[in-house]
């Protein structure tokens, strides 16, 4: 690919002031002078003299980069990275779809859920209801991020909201003690 070499309208050197305006369209700027009339070659142009060497015209540029974009937030990253996962639309059919009562149960199944969890708290221990209660929140997760339809994010939002029954407020003192309320 043939590039055409860049000719400068004209070049003002640094510290020289600038012109006092620019030109109108069409019209020839103030500086530009007008070109020499055409040379006639004389009689014996046979005789002239060879052409001259090539004048080497070395440009340089001076780049002026932009200032970068300032770096985001925590909340804009995580705003990003929230809506980059779903559509807010979609995680708000979600939530709602999974706060919704069941008919003729007056229950959501996300409070469902969260019973289901907690009596398996009380019943089979703190381990195994964490570990029901997680083992299905990772599987739809992952099911979800493979998918990303809403049907699996519906079920997420379920299983978020059902480990709230295996999530005790004392759990920390208790692993970290040993001593139980």
């Amino acid at each position: 690919m043939a590039t055409e070499p860049i000719v400068p309208s004209r070049i003002i050197p640094a510290g020289a002031p600038l012109p006092p305006r620019a030109p109108e369209p069409g019209e020839a700027p103030p500086w530009r002078t007008p070109p020499a009339p055409p040379v006639q070659p004389p009689a014996d142009w046979h005789h002239l003299p060879p052409d001259p060497q090539p004048i080497a015209v070395r440009l340089t540029v001076d780049m002026v980069y932009p200032e970068p974009a300032p770096e985001p937030s925590r909340w804009e990253r995580l705003w990003t990275w929230l809506t980059g996962l779903a559509r807010p639309w979609q995680v708000c059919a979600a939530l709602a779809a999974s706060m919704l009562p069941i008919p003729f149960t007056g229950y959501s199944a996300g409070n469902t859920w969260a019973y289901t969890i907690s009596v398996a708290r009380d019943e089979i221990g703190v381990p195994q209801a964490y570990g029901l209660a997680l083992v299905p929140l990772l599987i739809v997760g992952r099911v979800f991020l493979r998918t990303r339809r809403t049907l699996p994010l519906v079920a997420l939002a379920i299983c978020t909201v059902g480990v709230t029954g295996a999530i005790d407020l004392f759990d920390p003192v208790t692993a970290l003690t040993g001593v139980r309320p």
